[in-house]
C-alpha cells in the first residue's frame, strides 16, 4: 500500500512539472506601471560653461530679450582666452560702464594720491591795528568735489570757517582790498604741466599767464634744475611745442588764454566774504575772478584745503555712478595733458591713453566720461580685454575696490542677493532707458579672476525683469 501511495505522489509531481513547462515564459521587460516608474532616469549634468551657454540660448527667445540687441562675453585673464561669448564683437551702448574708462585714465595719468588744492593767501601789509592793506587770494586748482560733501569733501561753509580762523590768527581785523579768486597748478600734485599753457612759477604752484602760440624757440631753455630759493628772477614754464620737453623762458609777454582749468571756487570767495562781515571784519572790496596773473605780487600763505584723494573720488564715482564727478574727471585729465578743459580734449586724452597702453578698443566711440550719451559705443570683447589689462597696473587693487560688489555695495547692492555670485562679482553697472549693462570682474569658487561684459540694448519689460535675466545668465559663471 505504501508503495502504491508513493507511486501516485511521484506521478502527480511529474505531471505538474510537465504542465508548468507548457506555460509560455513572461518577458522580463513587461512589468506593472508601478515598477516602470521605479526605474531611475540618468540626469544629464552640464559643465559650468555648458550651463552658461544653455542659459544664453534660452534668453535669446525670452520675451524680455528676444528683440534686444545684446552682447555677452566671459574672459580668462590668465590664458587670455574667451571662455564663452555671444555677440561679443558688436558695438553697443555701454551706459555708465563708460565710467570704467574715465576712472582708469584718472588713476593712470594723475595717480591715486592726487589731490586738488585750494589755497588762501594775502598780499600787502598788516598794520599794528590789524588792517590789511591788500587783497585776499583764493587759489583754486579745479577741485570737482569742493563743497559737495562727496567722497568726504568738506562743505563750502566749513572751508570758509577754517579760512576765517586763519585770518583771525594772523591778526587781521579789517581788509581794504578784494577777495581775488585765481586758478593754478600745484607743484606737489602735478606730473607735468599741460602742453599748451605757459605758467609762471609762484611759491609752490604755477599761475597761468598765456598760451604757447607766441613762444620764441630761441629763448627757451630746457628745465633741468630746480630754482634756488635765493633766485628772485621770474621763470615761465611750459611744454615746448618744438621739443615736446619741459622748458622755460625768462621773458614772456602774457597773451590771452584759449582755455582755463575747471571753474575756480568763486562760491567759496563769496561765502568767506559773508563770514568776514558777520564776524565784524569789514572788507571794502568784492569777490573778483582772475584767469591770468603775469606779474603776481609777493604774498603770504594763510591756509590751504586739500580735496579727498583721487582714490577716494574714484571710489565714490563708481560706487554711486556719479555723473558730475565722472565728467569732471574727463575734463581734468584733458586739462592736465593738453591745457584744454573741453569735453573734446578729455575724450582725446582718454583715447590717447588707451592707444598708448595698446588696449584693443576697435570700434570705440567715446562721447563723454559718464555714459549718459547714447552716442557712446563699445564692444563687449574690448571691455573684458581692457579690464584684464588693468589687472597688471599698480593701481589695480584700488580700481577693483572702487567697483560695487554684488549683493553688498553701491549700485549692485540689490542684485544677486540670493545668488552664488553674492559677493563674488565686482562690476560697474549702467542704466539708461531700455539699456542695462554690467562689466567687471568675477572671483570664481576655484580661485580664478575672470572678466565679463554683459551689454543689453533695447530690451522689453521693466528694469527688474532685465536684471533677473542678467542674474540668470551669470549664475553659473562663479563655478568656472
Amino acid at each position: 500500500m505504501k508503495r502504491l501511495n508513493k507511486f501516485f505522489v511521484t506521478s502527480a509531481l511529474a505531471f505538474y512539472g510537465i504542465a508548468l513547462a507548457q506555460v509560455p515564459s513572461v518577458p522580463s521587460d513587461i512589468n506593472s506601471d508601478k515598477s516602470a516608474e521605479a526605474v531611475p532616469v540618468e540626469k544629464v549634468v552640464l559643465s559650468p560653461k555648458e550651463q552658461i551657454e544653455e542659459n544664453v540660448n534660452r534668453m535669446k527667445n525670452d520675451p524680455v530679450l528676444k528683440t534686444a540687441n545684446w552682447g555677452f562675453v566671459v574672459y580668462d585673464t590668465q590664458k587670455k582666452q574667451i571662455i564663452t561669448e555671444y555677440n561679443s564683437d558688436t558695438p553697443l551702448v555701454p551706459a555708465s560702464t563708460t565710467k570704467l574708462l574715465s576712472t582708469d585714465a584718472s588713476m593712470a595719468l594723475l595717480g591715486g594720491k592726487f589731490r586738488w588744492i585750494t589755497q588762501l593767501e594775502y598780499s600787502g601789509e598788516i598794520t599794528p591795528e590789524g588792517t590789511l592793506n591788500g587783497d585776499l587770494f583764493i587759489i583754486g586748482s579745479g577741485d570737482p568735489s569742493i563743497g559737495s560733501g562727496k567722497a568726504g569733501a568738506a562743505s563750502t561753509a566749513s572751508i570758509a570757517a577754517d579760512y576765517l580762523d586763519k585770518i583771525k590768527e594772523a591778526g587781521i581785523k579789517k581788509i581794504t582790498g578784494n577777495i581775488i579768486v585765481e586758478t593754478a597748478v600745484y607743484q606737489d600734485v602735478r606730473l607735468e604741466l599741460p602742453e599748451k599753457i605757459v605758467w609762471i612759477e609762484h611759491n609752490n604752484y604755477y599761475l597761468p599767464v598765456g598760451n604757447t602760440s607766441t613762444v620764441d624757440p630761441k629763448t627757451e631753455k630746457i628745465a633741468v634744475k630746480a630754482k634756488s630759493i635765493f633766485d628772485t628772477s621770474k621763470r615761465y614754464f611750459y611744454q615746448s611745442p618744438f621739443t615736446h620737453k619741459m622748458a622755460f623762458t625768462e621773458k614772456f609777454d602774457a597773451n590771452n588764454l584759449v582755455t582755463i582749468i575747471p571753474a575756480a571756487p568763486a562760491l567759496l570767495g563769496n561765502t568767506l566774504r559773508t563770514k568776514l562781515i558777520a564776524s565784524k571784519i569789514p572788507i571794502s572790496g568784492k569777490v573778483v575772478t582772475r584767469v591770468t596773473d603775469p606779474n603776481p605780487e609777493p604774498r603770504e600763505f594763510l591756509a590751504k584745503y586739500s580735496s579727498p584723494t583721487m582714490v577716494d573720488i574714484i571710489f565714490y564715482t563708481n560706487q554711486h555712478s556719479d555723473n558730475a564727478l565722472a565728467e569732471a574727471l574727463l575734463k581734468t585729465v584733458g586739462f592736465y595733458k593738453t591745457g584744454n578743459v573741453s569735453l573734446e580734449s578729455g575724450r582725446e586724452t582718454i583715447v590717447r591713453h588707451l592707444e598708448d597702453k595698446k588696449y584693443d578698443f576697435e570700434g570705440l566711440t567715446l562721447i563723454d566720461g559718464s555714459g549718459l550719451s547714447r552716442g557712446n559705443k563699445v564692444k563687449p570683447i574690448s571691455q573684458v580685454k581692457f579690464l584684464a589689462a588693468v589687472m597688471k597696473e599698480k593701481y589695480y587693487d584700488d580700481f577693483l575696490k572702487s567697483l560695487p560688489i554684488a549683493g553688498e555695495t553701491g549700485t549692485l547692492r540689490r542684485m544677486f542677493k540670493t545668488s552664488d555670485n553674492h559677493g563674488q562679482i565686482f562690476a560697474k553697472t549702467g542704466t539708461l532707458n531700455a539699456v542695462k549693462c554690467l562689466a567687471g570682474y568675477i572671483k570664481t569658487k576655484s580661485g580664478k579672476i575672470l572678466t565679463f561684459s554683459l551689454l543689453i540694448n533695447g530690451y522689453r519689460g521693466s528694469v527688474d525683469q532685465v536684471k533677473s535675466k542678467m542674474e540668470y545668465i551669470l549664475e553659473p559663471v562663479v563655478n568656472l
